[in-house]
């Protein structure tokens, strides 16, 4: 009877480890995931015409890719690097922020991001990057020193280059590459 009852308890115990190991691996799963969620990102498309679009929305970025507009806008004329009109692409939830909204105030500074991802789209290459310095770096002198490229790895054949700085040069960005690969799953 006691060998039963020790099995038992044995089993019991194994099966609350077990459980809660899951639970941990769980909890950690879901921990990254809520970064990769809180993280800011910034899309940007620059066009021949001499417009920069800029989406914090994914929903309305890829609304943008789709149909080459989006439904409201915020616009400052001249404002680029080199004069370029800035477009900002709001979602339904932001358009009456102006000044205020997510994508305006992460191109303004005025927001200081912890965890960052950002795409940019010129000239037929998709730039990323993992730091909004390093965005704003490429974005005013149209040059990434640091990069690592990937032929025709885009979406649609696209070459994709993310874009590394002095302190991540020496190390292949398996992290901003699985970001990357995540957006477009």
């Amino acid at each position: 009877m006691k060998i039963k009852a020790l099995a038992k308890a044995l089993l019991i115990t194994g099966a609350v480890a077990g459980m809660t190991a899951c639970a941990q691996m769980e909890t950690a799963q879901n921990t990254s995931q809520e970064q990769m969620q809180q993280a800011k990102a910034l899309y940007e498309v620059h066009h021949d015409d001499g417009r920069i679009y800029l989406f914090n929305d994914k929903a309305t970025y890829s609304h943008f890719l789709t149909h080459g507009e989006t439904p409201y806008t915020y616009k400052r004329i001249a404002s680029g690097p080199h004069g370029e009109t800035l477009v900002f692409g709001l979602s339904n939830a932001e358009k009456k922020k102006g000044e205020q909204a997510g994508n305006v105030e992460l191109y303004d500074g005025k927001v200081a991001p912890e965890a960052f991802y950002g795409e940019m789209r010129a000239e037929g290459r998709i730039y990323v990057f993992s730091t909004l310095e390093d965005m704003k770096d490429v974005r005013t002198t149209g040059e990434a020193p640091y990069r690592f490229t990937q032929i025709g790895d885009g979406p649609k054949g696209e070459t994709v280059v993310y874009v590394l700085n002095g302190s991540n040069k020496k190390h292949r960005p398996d992290a901003l590459i699985a970001q990357f690969k995540a957006q477009y799953q």
